[in-house]
Formats: structure tokens, sequence, C-alpha cells
């Protein structure tokens, strides 16, 4: 396996860091409940702690629910600094909804989301999230040359209204990588492959696409993108160079990730999402 989504010091962290260091210290965390929001808001908790913020609110809802008062009414009296938003699918459209509703803009608390991209914003109204905060390794407004001949191919070949995310960049840059990779290896075995994949790299949209030889997760740009109303990002801060990947955070040993995973699997019935009261999610 060769990882090309971000790592957690890729995308997670490093919105914490600018979060914290722009005076946002106390936050809100909100996700869906499955394995990716659970982890990353573990590893949220362990980072505000060690940089001095405070968390002042967790919750989670089901996969695909829509019961969000609860949730907005914390929010409203916890008043964040900001709030962290792991929420997937369309979800997302009550939670902002709702937060709207109850007088609650990114010019008094921004969310961060990590699960929001160009593509999601085609089912959210972008008005309804502009001024919002997302964080990413690729934005389709990243100014580069690569990148705007990519974008023009892209629409040239699937129509001018559709749009380019971070999760398509990864997979268009999977397909040279793993090229690169049978070239150098004269052969499609997947032995052979895996011999050579560690250091090979593709200048994609979004950059260098370099893979680690020792843990096969990319090399990274992260960025963070504020949320226009057309359904673009203006990009306001950037690593500027590669960030090299750490799947287990380092704050904890990875003993101690293994054993996490494993109680939020078994809690679950075996299973990487809560599945409700019912157990049928």
């Amino acid at each position: 396996i060769v990882y090309l989504g971000a790592a957690p010091n890729q995308q997670i962290v490093p919105a914490i860091e600018w979060a914290l260091r722009s005076g946002r210290k106390r936050l809100f965390l909100v996700g869906s409940d499955y394995v990716f929001p659970r982890v990353a808001n573990a590893i949220i908790h362990d980072y505000v702690k060690k940089w001095r913020g405070e968390v002042v609110g967790e919750r989670y809802l089901l996969l695909g629910s829509q019961d969000v008062d609860a949730i907005i009414a914390e929010i409203v009296k916890r008043r964040p600094d900001a709030i962290l938003n792991t929420i997937n699918g369309d979800s997302n459209i009550a939670f902002f909804r709702a937060l709207r509703a109850a007088g609650i803009t990114p010019k008094d608390i921004q969310t961060i989301s990590f699960s929001i991209s160009e593509n999601e914003l085609g089912s959210i109204d972008p008005d309804l999230v502009a001024g919002d905060i997302a964080s990413w390794n690729y934005f389709q407004s990243l100014d580069e040359a690569h990148n705007h001949n990519f974008v023009a191919n892209f629409k040239a070949r699937y129509g001018k209204d559709r749009v380019i995310g971070d999760p398509m960049v990864a997979a268009y840059e999977a397909i040279y990588l793993w090229a690169r990779a049978v070239a150098a290896a004269g052969s499609a075995e997947v032995g052979e492959i895996r011999a050579k994949v560690g250091h090979s790299s593709f200048h994609g949209p979004g950059g260098i696409a370099y893979v680690d030889a020792e843990n096969h997760h990319l090399w990274k740009k992260v960025r963070l993108g504020r949320i226009r109303s057309d359904g673009q990002f203006d990009i306001i801060w950037s690593s500027e160079i590669p960030i090299r990947p750490e799947p287990y955070p380092a704050l904890r040993p990875r003993a101690e990730w293994d054993a996490f995973l494993k109680r939020l699997y078994d809690g679950w019935g075996g299973q990487w999402a809560n599945p409700g009261p019912s157990g049928k999610g």
C-alpha cells in the first residue's frame, strides 16, 4: 500500500497550530461518529494540551444524522474561539444551516473543516460557509503553472463546471507514481514495484509528490483555504515546503495508537463506525 492522503501531521496538526497561533485558544470539536473523527480529535486533544489551548466541547453525530440541535446549543453556550469540524457528508448541511440560524457566522466563530473540499461545496451552498476554513494539501485555486495546466485540461475533458478537490489530485498522482515504479522495476509484479516505489516522485498539480521510502506515505505541502462564495478557496497559509509524513503522531507511542483503534473497533461491534442504538447505523 502507498498512502496518498494526508498523514495527521500534514493536515490536522498544522491547522491546530495555525488556530492557536492566531489566538483561537478555546476550541470546540464536532465530528461524525466513525474512526477518522475519533482519531483526529484524539490527536487534537494531545496537541492542544501541549500548546496550552483548551478543548471546551466535543460532540459526535451518527453518520448521516441531521440531529444537530443539541450540538448547536452547546456551541452557543460555550462560545469557543473556533470549531474544528470532522463531520462528513450531508450532515454538514444541517450543521452549518443550524449554526447560521443560531446567529453564529465566521466573523464570530470560524469553523475549520477537514472533510470539505471543492466537491463537497457542490452540495453545500457556498454562501452558507463562505469565510470558514478548510485544511488540505491541494486547492483548485492554487496559483502555479502545473496546476493551471491540470485544471484547464481537466475542464476541457470533463466540463467547465466540474471542480477538483484534494482527493481527486491524490488519485491522479497515484497513477503516475505507480507507472514510474513499474518503469523503474521493469515489471508489474507487486514485489518488484514495492522495491522501487520508495523515493519515486512526480510533479503533480499540488507540487512534487514524493514517496517516503520508510513508510510509503507522501511528502506533502499543507495549505489552509478560506471558502469563497463561488465554491473555491483563497489560500491563506501554506507550509511552503513539503512535510515529511508521520503516520503515527509522536505524542503517543505506536502501541497506544494501535490499542486506541482496537478499542474503537471492538466497541462498535467489529466495524469502523458507531452503528447507533439499533446496531444497524
